[in-house]
């Protein structure tokens, strides 16, 4: 009797009718249908849109459900928010007939839910109901069946479905990594971003310092930081992070200095997660400076403006592989610069580098033994990519100049917002974000 499991009338030998008639009698049937006193004629006014109860078999059909929203469709200005409940065994025909019904009488919105449709439904929730006493019809019998042959009894019954949650184990970083440090200052802040990568280039983690040693601040964003890694390591994609986290508003705010990508954020954490999403997702919608502009590259931006030869010399690989990653093994390489419109991701630029990681003599010079003889050594150099207009240049320069940060004004809608103490102010109407 202490088994909360224990059910008395089976202990007694009453079979599953007996007890079914005995509920239907004693706590109700849940339904109209078959009481007594009651003409059959009059049961289409107490008709609902699923049946009602275990023994329950009316329910208002689909045209009349689609005929009671056209009566009251004239009188309403929008749509009507009005679910038409259709039996489990609706066919996809049945569906489109409700569709075209609906579009005949004018009605401007039509949502039909099948029976059955859904993994959990509260509406009619009654478990498996078995009709002998064997352990034949169970939930793992039902399964194990065809589709064809589930279908009558899911019409009638709706099943518990049991979901096996898949879940992966934490994909820890190797001992020695890559990865790279980005210093900045946000609003008049230092910060520090620290990444770690795997072998194939996929970021696993951050570290996020603050110049502040021993503030509550920096404390918060250590943490915060290791929060961040375990969840990557575990499989929580970067781009979920980014959604997440961008457009945060909070101090410290503000211009940034450091970063060629990215000039103005609106606190910590925009910062960050701008860097990561620009570095590792090449989300460009988020930076401010394209890779094109004039004043990405800073200190090089004079020697990128100055006239390219038609062959562009190697770089050192050390420029963009860590020598104490590498521990020297590139010391005599050199990278290609691959021209093309086509923009690679970290993971595809790395690959890239590292196969074309070859010589200067040979990245430079075709080998006459595998070119084809038909073609002339004019035809062998790389097409160099056409270089901007010289009026899209100026205007991106002039923009800079003005200090415009690319950010819409919500009055006038135009793109002429300038830095406004911390906040912005629009150059075209006036309208400021929050300052006087």
């Amino acid at each position: 009797m202490n088994d909360f499991s224990f059910e008395l009338l089976p202990f007694l030998g009453f079979a599953k009718k007996d007890i079914e008639a005995a509920n239907v009698h004693i706590c109700g049937a849940m339904t109209l249908e078959g009481a007594p006193h009651l003409k059959a004629d009059h049961l289409p006014v107490f008709d609902c849109a699923t049946p009602c109860g275990k023994i329950g078999k009316r329910y208002l059909s689909v045209e009349s459900h689609i005929l009671m929203m056209a009566a009251a469709q004239p009188f309403i200005s929008g749509a009507i928010s009005k679910t038409i409940n259709m039996p489990n065994d609706a066919t996809v025909e049945d569906c489109k007939e409700s569709y075209m019904l609906s579009w005949r009488l004018a009605l401007k919105a039509n949502a039909l839910y099948r029976d059955g449709s859904k993994l959990s439904q509260p509406l009619n929730s009654s478990l498996l109901a078995v009709e002998e006493d064997d352990e034949d019809d169970t939930v793992e019998t039902l399964v194990a069946q065809t589709a064809a042959a589930r279908v009558p009894q899911i019409a009638e019954k709706i099943v518990e479905r049991i979901v096996e949650t898949v879940t992966r184990d934490r994909e820890k970083m190797p001992d020695r990594r890559k990865g790279y440090t980005q210093k900045a200052i946000v609003g008049g802040h230092k910060v520090y971003l620290h990444t770690g990568e795997y072998a194939d280039g996929r970021i696993g983690e951050i570290f996020i310092d603050m110049h502040k040693e021993g503030a509550a601040f920096r404390a918060m964003m250590n943490n915060f930081a290791i929060a961040i890694s375990i969840g990557l390591q575990y499989g929580v994609p970067l781009d979920e992070y980014v959604e997440a986290f961008t457009f945060t508003r909070f101090e410290p705010a503000g211009m940034v200095m450091g970063n060629d990508r990215i000039k103005n954020a609106t606190s910590i954490l925009d910062y960050v997660f701008r860097e990561l999403a620009v570095s590792y997702l090449d989300r460009d919608d988020l930076a401010h400076v394209n890779p094109e502009s004039p004043t990405s590259l800073g200190k090089g931006a004079a020697e990128d403006q100055a006239p390219k030869s038609s062959q562009q010399a190697p770089i050192p690989a050390e420029r963009f592989v860590s020598r104490g990653m590498t521990r020297g093994k590139t010391a005599n390489k050199s990278l290609m610069i691959v021209s093309g419109e086509q923009h690679l991701n970290p993971v595809q630029a790395m690959q890239t580098s590292t196969v074309t990681a070859l010589n200067a003599a040979t990245a430079l010079k075709p080998d006459s033994q595998i070119a084809p003889a038909a073609f002339s050594a004019a035809e062998l150099d790389p097409i160099p990519s056409p270089p901007p207009s010289k009026d899209t240049v100026v205007l991106r320069a002039e923009a800079q100049m003005k200090g415009y940060t690319g950010d819409q004004c919500t009055e006038c809608h135009n793109f002429t917002m300038v830095r406004n103490g911390t906040c912005l102010k629009c150059d075209t109407c006036g309208t400021t974000t929050g300052c006087s």
